[in-house]
């Protein structure tokens, strides 16, 4: 396993950014922090109000290789919910390659195969191939609803992995 990004209780959080729907009008706040077990929580409200309806993190990276790791695997605890899992080949790409999963409520281990992860743009799927890139310089989580609702995603760790 290649760690990408290990939460714990001396990390730092400076460099993660909150990117709520604020950036088109809407109403959804987001916050990143560490617990008392030293695990990063995503929460928030998601508001439909004005357009609304998402709010996400992302972190910036020196360019992780995955030619010998083709699996991210998250280590999490959701509110029981669905997320989606984001990166890009390129920092500054306009479109992420993306990945849908629900949460139990329980701790767990997600595996996301990279090849299963689809192009997408403001919520659109890009007729291009799957990711098949040998880096990653962005990695993310993004909640999206069309409802009004409350949201935490607790996070252990981000990495990458050769097998399922």
């Amino acid at each position: 396993m290649n760690p990408i990004f290990v939460f714990s209780t001396d990390c730092k959080l400076d460099n993660w950014q909150v990117i709520d729907d604020i950036v088109m009008g809407g109403l959804s706040n987001g916050q990143l922090i560490l617990n008392s077990d030293g695990n990063g929580v995503f929460k928030g409200n998601v508001s439909i109000e004005n357009n609304g309806g998402f709010s996400s993190i992302q972190l910036n990276l020196e360019g992780v290789e995955t030619a010998n790791n083709q699996i991210i695997e998250l280590q999490l605890k959701g509110d029981g919910s669905s997320f989606q899992f984001r990166i890009k080949a390129a920092k500054y790409d306009r479109h992420s390659y993306v990945y849908d999963f629900k949460t139990t409520g329980k701790w767990e281990k997600i595996l996301i195969p990279l090849k299963d992860m689809f192009p997408s743009f403001r919520g659109y799927t890009l007729n291009i191939p799957n990711f098949d890139q040998l880096s990653i310089e962005r990695i993310g989580f993004l909640k999206a609803s069309k409802k009004n609702s409350a949201f935490q995603l607790e996070i252990k760790s981000i990495a990458l992995s050769n097998q399922l």
